[in-house]
């Protein structure tokens, strides 16, 4: 089982070339089901229809929510399929369990005021204080992904036109525009900072972003950032750096920029991905509209 888990993963990285982050979480559902399989005495090479069903009521006793109950489902039926294809079994036991469906969760996002906070804690005269404004200043300017943020290297830039070319989820190339805002900052980084971090590391690396080590930064050294930066802020929330691809994206839409444009942008597949941020859009314009319209409310009488 082992042996065709990790087939089943190098599949993943080298054919579907899924991120790191994703493969992991495929990996941990998986390893969740095996667990559960040795538990319950079921052949994971033979697994009928009843006892997916009694996984799926395994998952909802363990208070999992639905969305997480999606993922795995996903995960397992993605993993049967395979086995499928390489005539390991004949058929797949999660073909037919449909994924269940909840109330749409809204993605996190900061308010523009907030994104100004977390720019002006950054102290941009010290080494790192320089690296972390060029990383926040990219992240926010292009909305890219983490995993495409610490793949990103020197040549990937082009100064001239103002553009980055992001390599995306399943080897996809996109082209983003940079914003002078972000250009500046990732010129003085490369100019005042990188330098100095290089000469700490003996490994010439033609990565962007390197860590206090000269080392190329991983995409849990981003996440630590974040969380440091939100510290030195009035900010009492959990930063994680997907929210600043959520809030990119948020602003687009809340300026007026076209939804076609944001999906292109955001590297998505299908508009439905990127249709969730008019959502988020839109429940920020009632707000607004709640808190500041005269008639948005009926006077409480007195």
């Amino acid at each position: 089982m082992r042996e065709l888990v990790n087939r089943y993963l190098e599949y993943l990285t080298y054919e579907k070339r899924y991120s790191t982050h994703t493969i992991l979480n495929y990996k941990k559902d998986l390893e969740e089901w095996q667990s559960f399989c040795k538990q319950e005495l079921i052949e994971p090479l033979d697994v009928e229809y009843s006892e997916v069903r009694a996984y799926l009521n395994y998952c909802y006793t363990h208070q999992l929510n639905r969305s997480t109950v999606s993922r795995k489902l996903s995960s397992l039926r993605s993993y049967y399929q395979f086995l499928l294809k390489e005539d390991v079994i004949s058929h797949n036991p999660f073909s037919m369990i449909k994924a269940p469906k909840g109330g749409q969760v809204l993605p996190k996002f900061l308010y523009e005021e907030e994104m100004v906070a977390l720019f002006e804690s950054i102290d941009q005269s010290t080494v790192l204080g320089c690296r972390n404004y060029a990383l926040l200043e990219i992240l926010y300017a292009t909305g890219i992904r983490v995993s495409e943020c610490c793949g990103l290297t020197l040549k990937q830039l082009d100064f001239e036109t103002g553009m980055m070319l992001v390599h995306g989820k399943g080897g996809k190339d996109r082209y983003i525009p940079l914003g002078e805002f972000a250009v500046e900052s990732i010129q003085a980084y490369l100019q005042q900072s990188r330098p100095r971090l290089l000469k700490k590391s003996k490994i010439e690396t033609d990565y962007l972003f390197l860590n206090h080590y000269g080392l190329p930064l991983t995409e849990r050294g981003v996440r630590d950032i974040l969380n440091r930066l939100t510290k030195q802020t009035a900010n009492h929330i959990k930063l994680a750096p997907h929210m600043i691809r959520h809030t990119f994206a948020t602003h687009l839409l809340n300026h007026g920029a076209d939804l076609r444009a944001v999906q292109e942008l955001l590297g998505h597949e299908h508009l439905s991905s990127t249709q969730i941020y008019t959502h988020v859009s839109k429940e920020h314009l009632k707000q607004a509209y709640a808190l500041a319209h005269p008639r948005a409310k009926k006077m409480e009488n007195k």
